[in-house]
């Protein structure tokens, strides 16, 4: 596809796999806040997002991490050569029974938090960390800003 004699770039592909009936977002939910998150990085890049149980994402979150607990989210950036078309991000494995329990915990729309995890786990693939506080800090500002311009409040006030 051509645009002003120039080839136009693709648009970020997500692709939701879902291994748990539990309720989610839409997929295109899912996209747009990747997207925003991305920016433009996301132009002809791909991210796969799994949907999946407790019993999975701990199993995951043990065997990666080592801490044999349930979480939220995880994040596995792609390690794919230079080159390839469309750029695989890596994946993002989400758990929305995790979530939908800190959202009660934490008083906030669960629908609010599903974007806030969705936008941590892309940060996390184009290399923002939490890992020392400088890079702590430098994450929470961008999410902060993805967030805000979709009109979702700071996920760091507590109500």
């Amino acid at each position: 596809m051509t645009v002003r004699g120039k080839l136009a770039k693709a648009p970020l592909r997500v692709d939701v796999g879902r291994r748990t009936q539990a309720k989610a977002p839409s997929a295109k939910s899912i996209s747009g806040w990747a997207a925003a998150a991305l920016g433009a990085r996301a132009a002809d890049a791909e991210i796969a997002v799994q949907i999946v149980t407790p019993a999975a994402i701990r199993r995951l979150n043990r065997d990666y991490r080592g801490k044999d607990t349930p979480t939220n989210v995880l994040s596995f950036p792609s390690t794919a050569p230079a080159g390839v078309v469309p750029r695989p991000l890596g994946d993002i494995v989400i758990c929305p029974a995790v979530l939908a329990r800190e959202a009660r915990e934490q008083c906030k729309p669960e629908r609010a938090h599903w974007a806030h995890l969705v936008i941590h786990g892309t940060l996390h693939l184009v290399g923002y960390d939490h890992e020392v506080e400088a890079d702590a800090v430098r994450m929470e500002r961008k999410e902060i800003a993805v967030l805000r311009r979709l009109g979702i409040p700071n996920p760091y006030r507590t109500p």
